[in-house]
């Protein structure tokens, strides 16, 4: 069958169209994106802005029009934490079914770690043993471990890149300077508490193999040396934390609008990256992780393996 799964993000509306059955690998048959930066369209007040709403429910129109032109069975619509953490979220929700016909699912921090759980588990099988899964987004840091298909501990933190550009780093996608090292610092103390609680509840599951996803792990494990995306969906990539810690040391000295003249780095995300940096590596650090696997897979893969899942015959 063909489904499309629409992720609706903090910073970008993505549709994947994809071939699969029950037991099968999930082919792409086509992908689409739109830059909206949602997150960086929430207001004062806490809600989404008429401007961020238009576009949303121009994005995700012009989503279900492809998805309905490519003939897909189903189209498997949610939204994440910009959607979420929005004080007019219902009022949104209901506009966008309302002028789309799309309903969006909003999904919680906690069901975002589990299904990128599960997409992890697949890629990597039941030879991986106990797994943690780490993936930082725009809005929020997903993290999850455990030894079956669903985690053990599945939790989710307000330490997305994104987020923490704008409110703790107070970049922007012009910036022409690098944040002060005060600020850098401050950051990294502020995600450090943050982590404190769910520490312990990790490290007491365990794991024999740390995995990251995102597009800001791929980012980062680039500029450490990993296989370019030219290279493939198999390629093996890594991320060491001596990698890390260097790639963090210079591009820390480099001003937002430059960092997209660095190879795998866009220029949509490049105000983000530093802020992505700091959190991955306070991860690292406090979990003694040393070293992870970058998986291709993640939440849109996760939600198509459960809906999978669902149509499978008893």
């Amino acid at each position: 069958m063909r489904l499309g799964v629409l992720d609706v993000g903090s910073n970008t509306v993505h549709l994947l169209v994809v071939d699969a059955h029950h037991g099968a690998h999930p082919w792409p048959a086509h992908s689409e994106k739109v830059v909206l930066r949602l997150a960086e369209q929430i207001g004062p007040d806490g809600a989404l802005t008429d401007v961020g709403a238009d576009g949303l429910v121009k994005a995700v129109s012009m989503a279900r029009a492809a998805a309905d032109g490519l003939e897909a069975d189903d189209l498997l619509a949610f939204a994440t934490s910009a959607v979420r953490d929005a004080t007019n979220a219902g009022e949104v929700l209901a506009r966008v079914r309302d002028e789309s016909g799309v309903r969006l699912e909003v999904l919680s921090g906690a069901d975002e770690a589990r299904m990128t759980f599960l997409a992890v588990r697949r890629w990597f099988g039941w030879s991986a043993g106990r797994l943690l899964v780490m993936d930082i987004g725009g809005g929020s840091l997903e993290l999850a471990a455990g030894i079956d298909e669903g985690p053990d501990v599945a939790v989710s933190l307000p330490l997305g890149a994104g987020r923490l550009s704008r409110e703790r780093l107070k970049v922007d996608a012009a910036g022409i300077v690098p944040p002060p090292a005060e600020a850098v610092e401050e950051l990294r103390e502020y995600v450090d508490a943050q982590l404190d609680p769910v520490v312990e509840q990790l490290t007491e599951v365990g794991w024999e193999r740390p995995v990251a996803t995102s597009k800001t792990f791929r980012t980062l494990a680039r500029l450490a040396g990993a296989a370019p995306s030219g290279a493939g969906l198999w390629a093996r990539r890594s991320l060491t934390r001596t990698g890390l810690r260097q790639v963090l040391g210079f591009i820390r000295h480099i001003p937002p609008a430059q960092l997209p003249e660095l190879e795998g780095v866009s220029a949509q995300r490049a105000h983000q990256l530093l802020a992505g940096a700091v959190v991955a590596e306070a991860v690292m650090r406090r979990l003694d992780v040393d070293s992870l696997d970058i998986c291709p897979w993640a939440l849109r893969e996760g939600v198509i393996l459960r809906r999978l899942d669902q149509l499978a015959p008893m």
